[in-house]
C-alpha cells in the first residue's frame, strides 16, 4: 500500500506519530527513493538516534548502490542485486549495526569481520555523526564488486563462492 497518498510523503496521521527530530530526514528521503515502503516503516519505528541512523543509512544506500531492490528481510532492511543480498542494517541493544555480506573481503579495518562462518562484516553507529559518508560510499562500491554468492547458498549446501 502507498504510504501517504500520491505525493509521496507521510500521512497527517503518520506525521502526528512520527518523531520530531527525523520527521525532515524521513520525509526528504521518501520524497526522492525508490525505496521499499516497508523498509521506510522500519526506519520510521525506531527510536530518536535509531531512526536517525537508519535515515542517514537508507539515504546513502539508495543513492550510492544503482539497481539494487530493498525490502525488509529476516525482519531487517536488506539491498539486492540480482537477488544477493548486499548490505543491511538492524537495531541492536547498543547501535545500529550495518552489515555488507561481503565486507570480510573489503580489506577495511573500519569493518568487523562476522563470525568466520561466512564473509560478513560490519560497523556499529549510536549516534548519526559517527557516519562517515565518504567511508560509506566506498564500501557500498566494493559492494558491487566483491560479492560472494549468497543467492545459492542452500544450492550448494552451504558453500560459498565468490561471484565475478
Amino acid at each position: 500500500m502507498e504510504r501517504g497518498g500520491d505525493n509521496g510523503l507521510i500521512s497527517e496521521e503518520e506525521r502526528r506519530n512520527f518523531n520530531p527530530s527525523t520527521l525532515f530526514l524521513f520525509e526528504s528521503h521518501k520524497a526522492t527513493c525508490k525505496m521499499d515502503n516497508d523498509v521506510l516503516t522500519y526506519n520510521q519505528s525506531q527510536t530518536d538516534v535509531s531512526g536517525e541512523i537508519c535515515h542517514a543509512l537508507a539515504k546513502l544506500i539508495d543513492e550510492h548502490l544503482a539497481g539494487a531492490e530493498s525490502k525488509i528481510w529476516h525482519a531487517h532492511p536488506v539491498w539486492f542485486l540480482d537477488g544477493n543480498p548486499i548490505v543491511g542494517y538492524s537495531k541492536l541493544k547498543a547501535g545500529v549495526r550495518l552489515m555488507f555480506w561481503s565486507g570480510a573481503s573489503f580489506e577495511e579495518d573500519k569493518l568487523t569481520s562476522g563470525t568466520g562462518k561466512f564473509k560478513d562484516a560490519s560497523v556499529l553507529y549510536t549516534a548519526v555523526e559517527e557516519i562517515n559518508a565518504p567511508d560509506v560510499i566506498r564500501w557500498l562500491d566494493k559492494a558491487t564488486k566483491i560479492q560472494w554468492d549468497y543467492k545459492n547458498l542452500v544450492k550448494r549446501k552451504g558453500k560459498l563462492e565468490r561471484l565475478k
